[in-house]
């Protein structure tokens, strides 16, 4: 139940009358404000100073009490804290947009044509890279091949990611400058092969031969990618991302953006888990903490992290498996949709387990990607041998589709924090069922059962994964339906979290599984100034209007970014 214009926010108008007016920055009033803080409290107006919250109250109380050189007014339109994704990819999404496009392409052909047009913009493009196709959308489901890819660029390589990372097309001459036969083997990896020949289709780690080889992006390229990811974001609302999984030189090269004023998008990153980003980032931290680096030395803290007014660098981010969508989550039973065919883990067990022990003695965060019920298990149980019982640490599990039933208490057990993406269930629903069989599917995103294990539950999109808009993240959390709608009353609706429970999860919630709960997610007086205005209410609107929300006005620390 929402408590209306707390008590505890206001000053009798006696003493408002009595005292100077305090300088502030901006005000918003007449709003109807969601402080999302511990109570779910409402108000109607915010002061922000030095970017900054420094009161929260009625419009009349704020309005007596200071002046600012700024003054808006909401009309009476919804106000929230800046909206957070806990599991995005940031700089994978910026660069995407500078790439071909496959999304919802609904049959190769049209994805073709997609490439031909992108090669024909941009002659002097050495690689082609794309992102986005999916074969489940295409008549009969099959995977594509590079046959066509092969005639039309015979010299130039070719790399299109399927639309969850998590499988690729190459063409023969990117196959050939990565060496990539039909003898290659690697562990957690597949070259799918027919007739002694690779057809281009790549399954998780082997899709990484070919993209260590694409020439690394310049700083100019970073710079573009990250400010067209950084304006999208704040056209929806949101003011501060985890980005999962980054190496040593991407998160070097955002701090380096960010301390010019280049980048000003709040970041919580993970390091990537490839051998090298966290020795490389522990050498450069242990440099620092030498002396030789005072600007850097002064922004560690405990065993591990680096934090700044922009970025924090606390996670770790580890791939038990692959995707449902390309078969590389690894199930206890087999796919229903492809018998003899588990999928696989994309390290051995003995990695995970030794990436857990070097990480639980420190300050940094274990984030561990897991999609199907064998590699949550073999996640859960290596995080219960080394975290033993409740705990502060917030080791992580991404994604957590499908959970066996007897695993799902660990989560409450070792205090693992599941972080979920409400739309993976409403775009995976239409073949989920086929991968997994009648009785899998109905454990399969159990977001309820999820956020019951610790009483909160961190919610993302997994952007470029699937569309970066908060509004689908909400409407599938609290409707479980996409954007057409369908089903009529919801995919498994006994998963749906309540409205305020999809917002604590968007906001407060997402801010303290990144352990950032002190300086935003919900309008709380200290707290950073990252407010969203909306047109509509969320926590009223009927479902089928959630998507036709516009932001009227976002700001970071108090400054106006849409």
């Amino acid at each position: 139940m929402l408590k209306r214009y707390a008590a505890t926010f206001l000053l009798p108008f006696f003493f408002a009358s009595c005292r100077q007016q305090q300088a502030a920055d901006l005000i918003i009033y007449n709003g109807v404000v969601y402080t999302v803080d511990s109570a779910f409290t409402m108000a109607e107006a915010i002061a922000v100073k030095d970017g900054d919250i420094v009161a929260v109250g009625t419009s009349k109380d704020i309005q007596e009490r200071y002046k600012a050189t700024e003054m808006v007014d909401a009309h009476g339109q919804a106000v929230y804290p800046g909206l957070i994704d806990a599991h995005a990819h940031f700089l994978g999404y910026g660069r995407s947009r500078y790439e071909v496009g496959l999304y919802e392409c609904t049959n190769w052909a049209a994805a073709i044509e997609k490439v031909k047009a992108y090669a024909a913009r941009d002659t002097k493009v050495l690689w082609i890279r794309g992102r986005g196709w999916d074969q489940n959308l295409y008549p009969g489901k099959e995977y594509p091949d590079n046959k066509e890819l092969n005639e039309l660029f015979p010299d130039r390589p070719v790399l299109l990611d399927r639309i969850d990372g998590h499988a690729a097309i190459a063409n023969a001459k990117a196959l050939e400058l990565a060496g990539i036969t039909a003898d290659t083997k690697l562990t957690g990896g597949k070259v799918e092969v027919k007739n002694g020949k690779p057809t281009g289709l790549l399954i998780d780690n082997v899709v990484d031969l070919v993209a260590r080889i694409v020439p690394k992006p310049t700083r100019a390229e970073h710079e573009q990618w990250l400010g067209t990811a950084e304006a999208d974001c704040y056209a929806l609302g949101v003011t501060t991302v985890a980005d999962c999984g980054l190496p040593y030189e991407d998160v070097m090269m955002i701090d380096s953006l960010q301390r010019e004023g280049k980048l000003n998008m709040n970041l919580y990153v993970m390091l990537s888990d490839d051998g090298s980003t966290y020795k490389k980032y522990m050498q450069w931290r242990a440099t620092a903490l030498a002396g030789n680096d005072a600007d850097a030395r002064k922004h560690f803290a405990g065993e591990g992290p680096y934090k700044t007014s922009k970025m924090y660098v606390r996670g770790v981010k580890a791939y038990a498996d692959g995707a449902l969508g390309s078969r590389g989550a690894c199930l206890l039973k087999h796919y229903a949709d492809k018998p003899g065919w588990g999928g696989f883990l994309l390290s051995p067990p003995e990695h995970f387990d030794s990436l857990a022990q070097m990480l639980v003695g420190t300050d940094m965060q274990l984030c561990t990607h897991a999609i199907g019920d064998s590699g949550n298990r073999m996640a859960l149980h290596i995080y219960k041998r080394h975290l033993q019982g409740r705990n502060d640490k917030r080791w992580r599990i991404e994604h957590a589709q499908v959970v066996d039933p007897a695993d799902i208490d660990m989560f409450g057990e070792c205090s693992v924090v599941p972080s979920v993406q409400p739309t993976h269930a409403t775009s995976d629903m239409y073949w989920a069922g086929d991968r997994l069989g009648a009785d899998r599917i109905r454990t399969a995103y159990a977001y309820k059962q999820l956020l019951q294990q610790n009483g909160w539950l961190p919610l993302g999109t997994d952007f470029p994964v699937e569309e970066i808009s908060p509004f689908r993240t909400f409407l599938a959390a609290t409707a479980r339906v996409d954007a057409k709608g369908y089903p009529e009353g919801g995919f498994q609706p006994q998963e749906a979290l309540s409205r305020e429970e999809a917002l604590r999860g968007m906001t407060i919630w997402a801010a303290k599984g990144c352990f950032m709960e002190n300086e935003v997610g919900s309008i709380e007086v200290g707290k950073k100034a990252d407010l969203v205005i909306m047109d509509k209410d969320l926590m009223k609107a009927a479902p089928g209007d959630v998507l036709k929300t516009k932001v009227v006005a976002t700001y970071a620390r108090g400054r106006k970014m849409k």
